[in-house]
Order: structure tokens, then C-alpha cells, then sequence
């Protein structure tokens, strides 16, 4: 089937515009770089992610666990669940309204989390080392305007 000219167009400005397809493809490309340097400790990007976003506070709920990374509740939660399991975090109501969840990290989480950190940083370096300095502050401005707009 030979398409016709203004889809072909529509075609060519999407490949050549795709904004979601960009951050996509580079969001696996450096997931997958994560991975692989946490497979050791037994996480993946994003329960690294989800104990990160855990060790600044003492306690948080869940909806400002999913809120801080961008995602639904039940997603969060849902990713939560292996990481109670393994005893990285305990899941428990909120004392003053039993609607609420709260998420603590536990110390065998934060141990964890200590480990991985090592790792994370030599991936992150060499993620980084691909940029100039200048790209590497556009990139992350760039993401930060896209993140809360």
C-alpha cells in the first residue's frame, strides 16, 4: 500500500520530531545500564528509584512516593510489594487515618541502598561522559521543565 503524500509527511515530522520516542529509547537505553550494574544487589532502575525517593524521609505515603516519581498509585504500590517482601521497606496505616499508607525504609533497605549507590554512580559517570558539560546541564533542565509542566 503506497501511503499518500500529506500521511508521509505526517510521517517524516514524527520521526524527525518525536519528543516521547527520544525519551523513550534513551530511557531504556539507560535503564538497561542500570540494571545490569544493580543485578548484583538484586534491584532494578526502578526499585533503586523507589528506595531513593524513600531514604530522604522518615515515612511517606504512598501517594507522595507516586507523586515525587511521576506515577499513579497503584503502579507505586504495585512496584512496592516486591521490595516489602524482601524486608526493604515496611508498608503500614497511617496512625491517624487508616486510609492512609505509610512507606518506611527499613535498615536492611537502607544497607541496600548503601551498596547500590557505589554502582550508581559509576553508571551514572558514564552515562554522563558521553555529554559535555553544557549538554549535561541542557539534558537535565530540559527534563526537569518537561517533568513539571
Amino acid at each position: 500500500m503506497n501511503p499518500n503524500p500529506a500521511f508521509k509527511t505526517l510521517l517524516s515530522d514524527v520521526a524527525a520530531n518525536c519528543l516521547c520516542r527520544r525519551v523513550q529509547h534513551a530511557s531504556r537505553t539507560i535503564g538497561k545500564r542500570f540494571d545490569e550494574a544493580f543485578r548484583p544487589v538484586g534491584l532494578n532502575n526502578w526499585q533503586f528509584t523507589m528506595l531513593m525517593a524513600l531514604a530522604h524521609a522518615a515515612s511517606q505515603t504512598i501517594n507522595q512516593i507516586a507523586g515525587e516519581l511521576g506515577m499513579d498509585r497503584t503502579t507505586t504500590t504495585k512496584n512496592l510489594r516486591p521490595l516489602e517482601r524482601r524486608g526493604l521497606v515496611t508498608i503500614r496505616t497511617d496512625n491517624k487515618d487508616a486510609r492512609v499508607r505509610r512507606v518506611s525504609l527499613t535498615e536492611e533497605g537502607r544497607q541496600l541502598l548503601e551498596d547500590a549507590l557505589a554502582r550508581w554512580r559509576a553508571v551514572n559517570e558514564e552515562v554522563s561522559a558521553g555529554l559535555s558539560k553544557e549538554q549535561l546541564m541542557t539534558v537535565r533542565s530540559a527534563l526537569d521543565v518537561i517533568a513539571t509542566n
